[in-house]
């Protein structure tokens, strides 16, 4: 039997977001900005909350940003 909790936050398709409509805020044109530089993209500057998020996660991807990466396990020392 697992003790792992299971995952709780649920993931809502930007398409069925209540306010994605709505003009992309700003924390998300400025990363969606850095993000295009490092792809070598271009992004409008008319895209809906819901656009922005699903250009985000497919920039994401091809910077390999807002990938959690794999932490290194600490050695143990051996004391002299």
């Amino acid at each position: 039997m697992s003790t792992k909790k299971a995952e709780t936050t649920a993931v809502k398709d930007p398409t069925n977001w209540v306010t994605g409509d709505e003009p992309m805020t700003g924390p998300q044109e400025s990363y969606l900005n850095t993000l295009a530089q490092e792809a070598g993209a271009t992004v409008p500057a008319d895209l809906t909350k819901a656009e922005a998020s699903e250009k985000i996660e497919e920039l994401q991807e091809q910077t390999g940003r807002g990938k959690p990466k794999a932490r290194k396990r600490a050695s143990k020392k051996k004391s002299a």
